[in-house]
């Protein structure tokens, strides 16, 4: 078992009208607002929640559940939460969205945030579909992979 830090306070931009709900040593719950668009969020270390034993977690990531946010406005939900969480949480490596499998309107609304298509994910009450945002200094890789570093 990892050690799980504590997630910090994570502020939506202004025009979101973002007030906190609930937080917790893990977790913290906002109701934002934009226009007459309203969404709950949770935000919730991977490794302390629901999505501990999906995937490979690692310490600093971070799910997103806005399940009562508007099909049309996650992207830009999405968005102002990658650059929130940059901000409070600079070592996050991986935001995590997961989603109904079968729900391809929700699936291309994060894709249009930039997340991307990781896997499918049994977690006993539903399967869902993980779609992952990484910042660019975390997701670098050698694009010559038929170079042996170091040979």
């Amino acid at each position: 078992m990892i050690a799980v830090p504590e997630l910090p306070e994570v502020c939506l931009p202004a025009q979101w009208n973002a007030t906190p709900v609930r937080r917790g040593r893990h977790a913290q719950e906002l109701r934002g607002a934009k226009e007459t668009r309203a969404a709950g969020i949770r935000l919730e270390r991977c490794a302390a929640g629901r999505l501990r034993d999906a995937y490979p977690v690692g310490r600093h990531d971070i799910e997103v559940q806005a399940d009562e946010c508007a099909d049309e406005a996650l992207p830009q939900l999405l968005t102002a939460l990658t650059d929130a969480v940059g901000r409070a949480d600079p070592r996050c490596r991986r935001l995590v969205l997961a989603t109904s499998a079968a729900d391809g309107t929700r699936i291309a609304a994060a894709e249009s945030a930039g997340f991307r298509y990781v896997v499918d994910v049994d977690l006993g009450s539903a399967e869902c579909s993980l779609l992952a945002w990484e910042p660019s200094w975390a997701a670098l890789t050698d694009p010559d992979l038929d170079r042996v570093p170091g040979a």
